[in-house]
């Protein structure tokens, strides 16, 4: 039962433009719900690791999931999980840091201070204890991107992912969100958190935008694959996918970084990126082996070193200044030259 389509067929409306604008509606509203998730029982590092990714990299799944049975195409699931992760580690958090500075810890990121939506810019929620446990979540997380990426790295190095090699990686993945649950239940345990009917009912919202998702992914998919002229093509599924996933995550750094909340920016980019490796390229990998080339060997080691590099800022100098998140996206812009050269 096709709902969005029907609907907008009655309103004649049946073109690439009026999905676009209901995948961002759609995820605009499911994020906004998400928000108001920090006053029913989740804190910024935890909605960033936990709840943040699977919605904004629930586009990613949905690509897979329509992957494998209508097109199959192996390369433009790993070209998509490719840009999704890379984006989000240099461009989106780039971004934020170039304009606000993202500071973990107070004092730190090279912001100016100043108003953000009418109330003081602040480096991140609570006092210097607290901001040091979200720095340590941090760490923990990019270092799980090392992990995540190394892994893939390893296994793909004759040429291909198989279906062991999935999963192997899915493996990894669950760990990880049951290492991420534990740690959500521990933190509520100490600060006598539990959970509302509003978080339920919040919950639920999500899962209807979900469903929008899927149809309005499925449709946009459908039609870029039959285009057959033009950048927005076919042969170029994996790259315009990819940055059509991203969107949300972009509105996403933007808004928080606005908001000087430092630690949701990082954490849910970071977070974002375990969605597509390793767990969507290890479900794929489960229907039909998936093809590794020099080119995605290149940018797993692209993705380690701005994981390395965020380490680094944020273990050394408690934040991404302005000017690294200008280096930031430098990187990405060689990394979009090289991948569209080649």
């Amino acid at each position: 039962m096709n709902l969005l389509p029907n609907l907008l067929d009655s309103l004649a409306l049946n073109d690439p433009l009026a999905y676009l604008v209901v995948f961002l509606g759609v995820s605009l509203l499911m994020l906004w719900r998400l928000e108001a998730m920090l006053d029913s029982g989740l804190e910024g590092t935890a909605l960033g690791t936990l709840l943040l990714p699977y919605c904004s990299g629930l586009g990613n799944l949905i690509f897979v999931a329509l992957m494998v049975p209508k097109f199959g195409a192996a390369s433009e699931v790993l070209t998509n999980c490719l840009v999704n992760n890379v984006t989000n580690l240099t461009l989106l958090l780039g971004v934020p840091a170039l304009c606000w500075g993202l500071a973990i810890l107070p004092g730190a990121g090279g912001g100016k201070g100043g108003k953000a939506g009418g109330k003081a810019a602040r480096p991140t929620k609570g006092g210097g204890t607290e901001a040091q446990i979200n720095r340590l979540s941090l760490l923990l997380t990019l270092t799980a991107v090392l992990f995540f990426t190394a892994a893939v790295w390893l296994l793909g190095r004759d040429g291909k992912l198989t279906e062991t090699d999935g999963w192997a990686l899915i493996g990894l993945f669950l760990f990880w969100q049951c290492v991420q649950v534990f740690d959500v239940m521990k933190h509520n345990v100490r600060h006598r958190v539990s959970f509302g009917w509003k978080f339920y009912a919040d919950g639920l919202v999500v899962l209807v935008c979900a469903y929008f998702l899927f149809e309005t992914i499925d449709w946009l998919v459908s039609w870029i694959s039959a285009q057959r002229t033009g950048f927005i093509s076919r042969d170029n599924l994996g790259w315009v996918t990819g940055w059509l996933m991203v969107l949300p995550n972009a509105i996403l750094a933007l808004y928080w970084g606005w908001r000087r909340r430092a630690d949701v920016v990082f954490s849910s980019q970071v977070g974002d990126g375990h969605i597509c490796i390793p767990l969507c390229l290890g479900l794929f990998a489960l229907a039909k082996p998936v093809p590794v080339p020099a080119f995605a060997l290149n940018s797993f080691l692209l993705i380690c070193g701005a994981a390395v590099t965020h380490m680094l800022f944020l273990a050394l100098a408690g934040g991404l200044p302005r000017w690294a998140g200008a280096l930031m996206c430098a990187a990405y812009g060689g990394f979009v030259y090289l991948g569209l050269a080649g």
